[in-house]
């Protein structure tokens, strides 16, 4: 059996300052370091003593710092792989979300939703966006480890759960999974059937009280 328990990384200081993330390098505010405490806690609980664990993460420092409290409670190491960042915004990195807003092209309801341009120097389609996080997925999928952490963004789970279900790239169009902040998603593979099953998504009880 293999569970993947994945990890959006909780409040960053561009959540709060109301800036365009992307590939933007914040870091976490002392409210995201609560809750990276909280979730490290949460994997501890769900994955026993002694079992053998694969960390991955983001190389950004939010998806990093929040790594580094997982790995502490669970004596392993992440290895970082930018490929798991979140979607480029280009030029738009950085700036106050009101400036990406007024720039921004929105992908049409039908037609070509992969290869779409949102009018952003710099910035990925998202077909250049699922094709990265499916590139990490197919590494991380080829490693023999029965429980595996990967810490990434908001909008990047909606390809590593895709690619999980064996979702093609091209029918990626209209998939979201939307999910909070500082969230858990579980995914399991039994090893019987090598059923692949969304077990959780977007689980943040770990973060009440």
């Amino acid at each position: 059996m293999r569970s993947i328990h994945v990890v959006t990384h909780p409040e960053a200081s561009h959540h709060v300052e109301g800036l365009v993330g992307g590939w933007h390098d914040s870091t976490l505010t002392p409210e995201g370091l609560r809750e990276a405490a909280a979730i490290a806690r949460a994997l501890r609980t769900e994955i026993p003593e002694g079992a053998e664990v694969e960390l991955i993460s983001s190389d950004l420092r939010r998806t990093r710092r929040t790594a580094q409290e997982i790995g502490g409670l669970l004596g392993v190491e992440a290895a970082l792989d930018p490929r798991l960042r979140e979607k480029s915004y280009g030029e738009a990195e950085g700036r106050p979300q009101e400036w990406l807003d007024k720039r921004f092209v929105p992908p049409p309801a039908t037609g070509d939703r992969m290869g779409h341009d949102e009018g952003i120097e710099g910035a990925e389609t998202r077909a250049e966006f699922a094709g990265r996080i499916y590139e990490a997925m197919d590494g991380i999928l080829r490693h023999p480890y029965e429980h595996q952490v990967i810490v990434t963004h908001g909008f990047a789970l909606t390809f590593v759960v895709a690619a999980w279900i064996g979702m093609p790239i091209d029918s990626l169009g209209h998939v979201n999974f939307r999910v909070a902040s500082g969230s858990i998603t579980h995914l399991r593979e039994d090893d019987f059937f090598h059923n692949r099953q969304l077990v959780r998504l977007g689980d943040t009880r770990h973060l009440e009280g």
